[in-house]
């Protein structure tokens, strides 16, 4: 509710997180910020985002077809280690998002990226000087950093010498660093190459991170639930008649979105909203001193029984089937895209997307959870399952 500019983000996610998140969207305050969000959030309204449903269901036909080649050589039904075949999709969709034509470049950056994910969630967030130290981490961080940044300045050097400019995410971002030097009067003190690869990246991370983990844990329920699983697919195959949903079948399929939703309340990708008081600040009655830091925990918020009721630690979609603010008591209280004026820019996207992969998997085939499967869900970066999730899954 606080739509000052004076609450923002700890100062310690672009400095601990600095190689990660740098003063992108995700991790940047005050003006830099606003100038930020008024150049991505419009290329991420529900109209922009229709004209990215092709290749989401490219994509996701693509990793189908796979899958009917593994079952077909595996005797009809094969164990598929679902979140990595998820987490490959999601990088392919925002790859082909950002960078248009050469999306196989930004595959080849993606692969970068995520190592340096891994290393990031190993280090020690939040002790002084630790980003400093020359530890065997450290210095593989610093080495990917250099080589992340050198391949998105070339792809941006290769568009500025083609005749033709795509209208992709890349395209607004270098628009964005036209005027990064000034927003309404004020420095933005970020160069212009700092603010095209800090974006970059933060795309790659909130575009791709939320959508592979979440469908990961939906199929993951489903295979438990296996009655929500044949309501799932009724609804698609009643819905999407000819197997290529469109934004109008994706708006039709309430219970596929009622499951996403409730997915999203259990497992929410981050663990927690982070602010800082940039100035002193008085909220209604409450005074938060300059530099006081501020922590919602997610998951906690959204399994609370007082809010959520007696069966709020169980899987019970039906709680959003008259939508979110009937779902629990207090509807601020489901946050997993954030909330406030810094809620995630992407929300529309990712659910479009959560929409499309999930519609397209069920139509094919049935999940059971394999003996292998051990459940582990960990905070690293984001709430992941550490031991990853093995599914036996059989074409219908």
């Amino acid at each position: 509710m606080c739509t000052s500019l004076t609450l923002g983000k700890p100062t310690y996610l672009s400095k601990d997180r600095g190689p990660l998140l740098g003063q992108g969207i995700l991790a940047s305050s005050g003006p830099l910020w606003a100038h930020q969000r008024k150049v991505i959030a419009p290329q991420l309204y529900p109209e922009r985002v229709k004209g990215m449903l092709k290749l989401m269901v490219d994509s996701t036909t693509s990793m189908v077809k796979s899958w009917e080649s593994i079952i077909e050589s595996e005797g009809g039904i094969a164990e598929i280690r679902v979140d990595k075949y998820m987490q490959s999709l999601a990088a392919d969709v925002i790859s082909r998002a950002c960078f248009g034509s050469n999306y196989s470049r930004g595959q080849e950056i993606f692969l970068k990226f995520e190592s340096l994910v891994q290393l990031m969630s190993k280090g020690l967030v939040g002790v002084p000087g630790s980003r400093y130290l020359p530890t065997k981490n450290n210095r593989e961080i610093w080495k990917l950093d250099k080589e992340i940044s050198s391949m998105i300045l070339q792809v941006v050097q290769e568009r500025s010498q083609s005749s033709s400019h795509h209208k992709d995410l890349l395209q607004m971002v270098l628009e964005g660093a036209k005027t990064c030097g000034g927003y309404n009067g004020v420095g933005l003190n970020i160069s212009g190459d700092k603010y095209i690869v800090d974006n970059c990246k933060n795309i790659y991370f909130a575009g791709h991170e939320t959508s592979a983990v979440t469908s990961s844990w939906a199929l993951m329920l489903l295979a438990v639930h296996t009655e929500w699983q044949d309501r799932v697919r009724a609804e698609i195959l009643r819905v999407c008649k000819d197997g290529c949903p469109d934004s109008d079948m994706l708006r039709s399929m309430k219970t596929l979105t009622m499951v996403i939703q409730e997915t999203l309340r259990l497992y929410p990708p981050a663990g927690f909203v982070f602010r800082e008081a940039l100035d002193d600040i008085k909220f209604r009655d409450i005074v938060i001193p300059k530099g006081m830091g501020i922590q919602v925990p997610i998951p906690i918020l959204q399994q609370n029984p007082e809010v959520w009721g007696p069966d709020a630690h169980e899987f019970n979609p039906e709680r959003f089937a008259n939508g979110i603010l009937a779902a629990c008591k207090f509807p601020h209280a489901y946050m997993p895209f954030g909330a406030g004026p810094r809620a995630c820019a992407g929300q529309h996207f990712a659910m479009t997307e959560l929409k499309v992969m999930l519609s397209l998997v069920l139509s094919k085939f049935s999940f059971s959870l394999s003996q292998k499967y051990q459940h582990c869900p960990v905070l690293r970066v984001n709430l992941i399952p550490e031991k990853g999730i093995i599914l036996h899954v059989k074409r219908i």
